[in-house]
């Protein structure tokens, strides 16, 4: 009987260390990939700048440029900001939760934001994230999108990211993140239950400006070499590229330009999408 006993607890030992061990290999790897492939930040194996570029989470990634030693902090200044917002009405909510502090705090983060070659490209990069996160915003005066309760912004394909049938995954925050494909791995990235919880973009100002932040490292960072209508595309090119909305497109210009003036750095070509 003692015999039995030991030699059961010697099978489910083993049993649990192989499984300790499975389960530690697979979530390094993430995505299950051979040791040659790259895991994206989606979740997918492949070997091209897609998976071992930017978001790269196991496997031979590719190495990310050095980043400068510019301060955004001294770009974007308090008085940049107050420019911005100063624009919004008193009764928008958002002046009461959006700040540069907020900003700077969730920037702590993401120490390659705006400081990717040149002293110039740094400053073309913060014009142009504030460019788009004025117009998303209106000046930094909605947190949610409007209507966007009334909207569907559930990917069902996006099986990795189930949406949870009682929540909402409009535009919320600077950036006015969107849809389940977002909400869940931005979650992830950056500590909050995206998909369970995505009221928190539009509660928390820090992890608000940190979703803004993952959503750009990750998806316009890496085209910001193309030109500002570049990054256009990449955060709304479907619903305003290609001649879908040029008065968005040119809104969009409008406040690149003037806050590439504030800066001193010429905008650079391709502007529009």
């Amino acid at each position: 009987m003692l015999t039995l006993n030991i030699s059961k607890s010697i099978s489910i030992v083993t049993i649990l260390l192989v499984l300790h061990a499975f389960y530690y290999t697979t979530k390094a790897q993430n995505c299950g990939c051979s040791s040659d492939l790259c895991c994206s930040r989606f979740g997918f194996c492949g070997n091209t700048s897609d998976y071992c570029g930017v978001g790269c989470q196991q496997g031979p990634c590719f190495a990310p440029p050095p980043a400068n030693d510019v301060s955004v902090a001294e770009i974007a200044t308090q008085d940049f900001f107050n420019g911005i917002i100063s624009q919004a009405a008193s009764s928008c909510a958002g002046i009461r939760f959006y700040s540069r502090g907020a900003f700077l705090e969730a920037l702590e983060s993401y120490s390659r934001f705006g400081r990717i070659g040149s002293v110039d490209d740094s400053r073309r990069e913060i014009a142009s994230f504030f460019a788009h996160v004025t117009h998303e915003t209106g000046h930094f005066c909605y947190i949610e999108e409007i209507d966007g309760a009334s909207k569907d912004y559930c990917d069902e394909n996006a099986t990795q990211y189930p949406c949870n049938p009682n929540k909402g995954y409009f535009g919320r925050g600077p950036i006015q993140l969107s849809w389940n494909f977002n909400y869940g791995p931005a979650g992830t990235a950056i500590g909050f239950d995206g998909l369970n919880a995505p009221e928190t973009v539009a509660t928390d100002p820090v992890i608000s400006f940190k979703t803004a932040l993952w959503f750009w490292t990750n998806n316009v960072q890496p085209v910001l070499s193309q030109g500002f209508g570049a990054t256009i595309r990449a955060i709304n090119g479907a619903l305003e590229c290609d001649g879908a909305n040029t008065a968005t497109v040119q809104a969009r210009v409008r406040y690149y330009t003037d806050y590439c003036r504030l800066f001193g750095v010429d905008p650079g070509n391709n502007l529009t999408c």
